[in-house]
């Protein structure tokens, strides 16, 4: 485990409650099956499904919409923690809802817009939060500086 994962506290569980309920009201086989909640700065929860297309790269994450949400519609940009769940398919055995890791462009995207977010991923024993930065070493910066 990262030395900077911390255990979830009760506002960490709330996100993942939030992230559950969004994809399971709007869970749609094929199409939506992740859901994302954030806590924002000022503690706006925000959430999002992911948008999937026929044209699998223009797809868009559920952690992009809840983003996105939080930009539009709140004006902010600051996340203090993030968290992702998938919903299972009808077919799979397990039908519980898991708290999964952020794709490689949700690293950088969550990272550019708040380096000092928290996400919350699964652990060897459950969930656990880390910092943004642990999650993406060597971040894509485009200034020129050394």
């Amino acid at each position: 485990m990262d030395a900077r994962a911390t255990a979830l506290s009760a506002q960490d569980q709330e996100l993942i409650d939030a992230a559950c309920e969004a994809i399971t009201r709007r869970y749609r086989n094929d199409w939506q099956e992740v859901g994302a909640a954030l806590r924002s700065r000022t503690g706006q929860i925000i959430t999002g499904v992911n948008l999937d297309a026929y044209l699998g790269r223009m797809a868009v994450c559920a952690e992009a919409v809840a983003l996105g949400k939080l930009v539009t519609d709140h004006g902010e940009t600051g996340i203090d923690t993030i968290v992702a769940v998938r919903h299972p398919r009808p077919h799979e055995p397990d039908q519980t809802i898991r708290v999964v890791s952020p794709c490689g462009s949700c690293r950088e995207l969550i990272c550019d817009y708040d380096p000092d977010a928290r996400v919350i991923i699964m652990g060897e024993t459950g969930p656990i939060a880390v910092p943004i930065g642990a999650l993406l070493p060597n971040k894509y910066n485009r200034g020129t500086g050394l």
